[in-house]
C-alpha cells in the first residue's frame, strides 16, 4: 500500500484513515476481563482518550428480535441494516470472513484505541486476566502471544505481570503497550 506525503497510507488513490490501535483483553471465563475494560475505559475517557470496544463471542447469537422491523429487513437481505433511537444506533453486519476488523474499521475511525474483550486468536496484541481463585491455568504459561497478565496473583510467567488495583499506572501500561507496537502493515 503506498502512502501519502504526511505518511497517511493510501488505499486505491484515496486517503485511508489510519488503523486506531487494537488490543485484546483475553482470559479464560470468569476472570475479570469485563470489569476491567470498563475500569480502563473510564479512566481513559477521564484522560480525553477516545476508546471503542468491541465484545467477540464465540457463540452464534441473534442480536436482532425476530419478528421486528429491522429483522424482517435483514431476513429479506438488506446487508446493512440498521435500526435507530432516539439515543442510540445499531447496525446489522453479516459476519465477514477474516479480516474481520477491517471491517469495522470505519466505524473506529475516531477512536485512539479499540480493545477487543477475548479472541484470542486473532492476531494483535493481547493481554491477560488471571485470578487464581477463579481456578485454571493461566494462558499465558501456554501461548506466546501474550505480552502481559493482569493478576493480583504472581504466577510465575516470561511475560510482565501488571498488578490489577492501580488502574491509573494499569491504563498507563496498555496504552504504551498499545501505541509502541507496530500497526499492522507498519
Amino acid at each position: 500500500m503506498a502512502g501519502s506525503a504526511d505518511g497517511t497510507p493510501l488505499a486505491r488513490g484515496r486517503r485511508r484513515i489510519r488503523l486506531a490501535r487494537r488490543l485484546h483483553i483475553v482470559g479464560r471465563r470468569n476472570h475479570g476481563k469485563t470489569t476491567l475494560i470498563a475500569e480502563l475505559v473510564r479512566e481513559f475517557c477521564r484522560r480525553g482518550i477516545r476508546v471503542g470496544t468491541i465484545k467477540h463471542s464465540c457463540h452464534a447469537h441473534d442480536l436482532d428480535t425476530p419478528g421486528k422491523d429491522s429483522h424482517r429487513h435483514r431476513q429479506a437481505g438488506a446487508q446493512p441494516a440498521a435500526i435507530v433511537t432516539r439515543d442510540l444506533i445499531g447496525v446489522f453486519l453479516p459476519r465477514p470472513e477474516e479480516p474481520l476488523y477491517e471491517r469495522l474499521e470505519p466505524l473506529f475511525a475516531d477512536c485512539h484505541l479499540v480493545i477487543v474483550e477475548g479472541n484470542i486468536d486473532a492476531p494483535g496484541l493481547k493481554i491477560e486476566v488471571w485470578r487464581s481463585a477463579a481456578g485454571n491455568t493461566c494462558l499465558a504459561a501456554e501461548r506466546a502471544d501474550i505480552l502481559a497478565v493482569v493478576s493480583d496473583d504472581r504466577p510465575a510467567l516470561r511475560v510482565p505481570i501488571w498488578p490489577r488495583g492501580d488502574i491509573v499506572t494499569l491504563a498507563d501500561r496498555v496504552f504504551a503497550l498499545a501505541n509502541e507496537a507496530p500497526t499492522e502493515g507498519d
